[in-house]
């Protein structure tokens, strides 16, 4: 088995495993695959799907596809995990 490809997470600041393959065709997918690890993708994806039911977004759309990317390049590369506005935290037990 091959040795997992380490990158140096921007997200995470820490030398972690990365993606096995870019996660979108383009510019942002590439420099996610080369800068983002497995970790911080997971941690995307979940606040991705709180995006989703937030603003009951429909996933065949292109248009979805755009605010995906949109989020990823925030998430990653801009102003951070912004949360919806009206988004209100589940309560801890």
């Amino acid at each position: 088995m091959a040795e997992p490809r380490i990158v140096h997470c921007i997200k995470l600041n820490q030398d972690l495993p990365g993606l096995d393959k870019p996660p979108i065709i383009g510019e942002i997918g590439q420099k996610v695959y080369e800068s983002v690890s497995k970790e911080a993708f997971k941690m995307f994806l979940e606040h991705f799907k709180m995006v989703v039911n937030e603003y009951r977004l429909d996933l065949s759309s292109p248009s979805t596809d755009k605010i995906f990317e949109d989020q990823m390049q925030d998430y990653f590369f801009g102003a951070g995990m912004q949360l919806p506005e009206e988004y209100v935290p589940p309560a801890e037990n």
